[in-house]
């Protein structure tokens, strides 16, 4: 009993599988309340047909009440000896799979993490961005690594020919399921891709979140103004672009009819490479399915790229006006970055509905500024988290998480935020309102993620009929302390060992749970990720 890894046996040999132990998720106890974290002990059920929360039972939290709720039940534990015969020909018995949350080893489960905004192809630059900011860095790093994702469009008619996944280059496919792992392992469930423009890699990096399991949007990059792009990589016209487009789309569809897992998500890169007639089609294509498709861009990440907007786009009258202009900007839309929005445009997005992914790692990597997040959700902004890979330096949603708690600390000492907000009675400009808890962020990381990718009745928590996309955390034990280090033995290493505290998270029983789940979001990675389950399937396990 307990098994994990058993979880890879043919679903149909049982019919739920009982997760057992703690677990914990961040909620929004009403509407004008700040998230907070709940704890709940004891069963809850899976069903292994759709993969969703069919039920719980928070008394079954000893080894009385769980019996109990088996025997109620029906059940019979498909690991326990002795279980095949007791399950006759009239079904008097239900088999059940139990996965079991050792509460010695501080482990509990968690709503799997959802990146709103990453760069697939940019896997192999995490960490290289020197002391570059935004619009150097992809002309140094960027377009050079994603541009060997393809070969190029036909000199003749500028269109790409090919489809195939199998035509990527071995190095791409092999770059692609290293992101896909690297993510998964971090407790990533869900991730908003951008692929390249080439047709044949972005198909094969569909392909390969629904082998792997990882849900997914994906977008094929859409960049066609020769103004901004570089010649080498680019889009040879704004149809060849829209052909491209409407080629990933319909593999997507394809490969997913039903969009259980797979979802294509129209990707104009950023307004600078696209020309008007690129955004006015890719506007009207993805207003062309019912519903419309997701749609994921970049905004006022950098001041630079501010000033590059307002240049090619005179006629706007802000970046999102531009977006605005050509159907982009949707309750469907995805906006990365939002670090230097004004008023007016908080205020259109807030109308339109459209969402923002906020990048903290990446913002303060390149340099771009800090976004100030209190603002956009009391302003009505839904708003989750982007590792941004590779501008972010990491493909951990956790590790986005702690940053956003970093960022929005700093935010209140910058003099701009101290001249917009009012005075209190010490003369500072800053009331602390601006900080992003720990329960702030983690909720952030999952039910505001669920919300900017519109799954918000489907992932983020525990809640019934919930999609059971869910990591189990492992903190470790905590050491006993047998006898004093001093004793001979050198720092205390051999009793550490023993002890098996997981990763950086050091425990001493003195941790309320609260706390632990602080150690957690400070001093975790994903050494920390015991498993992962997506849609109740398991996806990744260190077991």
């Amino acid at each position: 009993m307990g098994s994990i890894t058993g979880d890879i046996e043919a679903q149909m040999d049982y019919a739920f599988t009982v997760y057992r132990g703690t677990f914990i998720q961040s909620i929004l106890p009403d509407s004008g309340s700040k998230p907070e974290l709940s704890r709940n002990q004891g069963a809850l059920w899976v069903s292994a047909a759709d993969g969703r929360i069919k039920g719980w039972d928070w008394q079954a939290n000893n080894d009385n009440g769980f019996a109990e709720l088996m025997t109620r039940n029906r059940w019979v534990d498909i690991d326990a000896v002795g279980a095949q015969g007791q399950v006759n020909s009239h079904g008097s018995k239900i088999r059940v799979k139990i996965v079991i949350a050792s509460e010695e080893q501080n482990e509990f489960f968690f709503p799997g993490f959802i990146d709103t905004h990453i760069h697939a192809p940019q896997y192999p630059n995490v960490g290289l961005f020197g002391s570059s900011t935004l619009l150097d860095w992809l002309e140094t790093y960027t377009f050079p690594v994603e541009s060997r994702f393809g070969s190029p469009p036909d000199p003749k008619t500028g269109h790409q020919t090919k489809t195939d996944p199998k035509d990527t280059p071995l190095l791409a496919q092999q770059i692609y399921d290293q992101v896909i792992s690297r993510t998964l392992s971090h407790g990533t469930t869900c991730a908003s891709y951008y692929a390249t423009n080439h047709v044949p890699a972005t198909n094969a990096l569909s392909s390969l979140c629904h082998t792997r399991g990882q849900r997914a949007f994906i977008g094929r990059a859409c960049m066609d103004n020769p103004k901004f792009c570089v010649d080498y990589y680019r889009d040879f016209s704004a149809e060849d672009s829209i052909v491209a487009t409407r080629q990933t789309i319909e593999y997507i569809h394809t490969l997913d009819p039903e969009g259980k897992l797979v979802k294509p998500i129209v990707t104009p890169r950023f307004a600078p490479s696209c020309t008007r007639p690129a955004l006015q089609s890719l506007g009207e294509l993805a207003a062309s399915y019912s519903p419309p498709l997701h749609i994921q861009t970049h905004i006022s990440e950098n001041v630079n790229e501010l000033a590059l907007v307002k240049e090619l786009f005179p006629e706007a009258d802000s970046y999102a006006g531009v977006y605005d202009k050509y159907n982009l900007l949707t309750p469907r839309t995805i906006l990365a970055h939002a670090v230097h929005l004004s008023t007016d445009e908080r205020a259109l997005v807030r109308e339109r509905k459209a969402k923002i992914s906020h990048c903290p790692a990446s913002n303060s990597a390149l340099g771009s500024g800090i976004c100030p997040v209190r603002t956009l959700l009391d302003e009505g902004i839904t708003v989750g988290l982007g590792t941004d890979v590779s501008g972010g330096y990491s493909p951990s949603i956790l590790e986005a998480a702690r940053q956003a708690c970093l960022a929005s600390r700093l935010l209140g000492q910058s003099a701009a935020w101290q001249r917009d907000h009012s005075q209190d009675a010490d003369g500072k400009g800053s009331d602390g309102r601006e900080k992003l808890s720990v329960p702030e962020s983690l909720y952030l990381a999952t039910c505001g993620g669920a919300a900017v990718v519109d799954m918000s009745s489907d992932l983020g928590g525990f809640d019934m009929g919930m999609l059971w996309d869910v990591q189990l955390i492992r903190l470790g034990g905590v050491k006993l302390g047998e006898k004093s280090p001093l004793d001979g033995v050198p720092d205390g290493s051999a009793d550490l060992v023993k002890a098996g505290p997981v990763g950086n998270v050091d425990l001493f029983g003195t941790e309320s749970w609260e706390e632990k789940i602080q150690k957690w979001v400070w001093s975790g990675d994903d050494r920390n990720v015991k498993a992962v389950w997506v849609g109740g399937r398991l996806v990744h396990s260190r077991v």
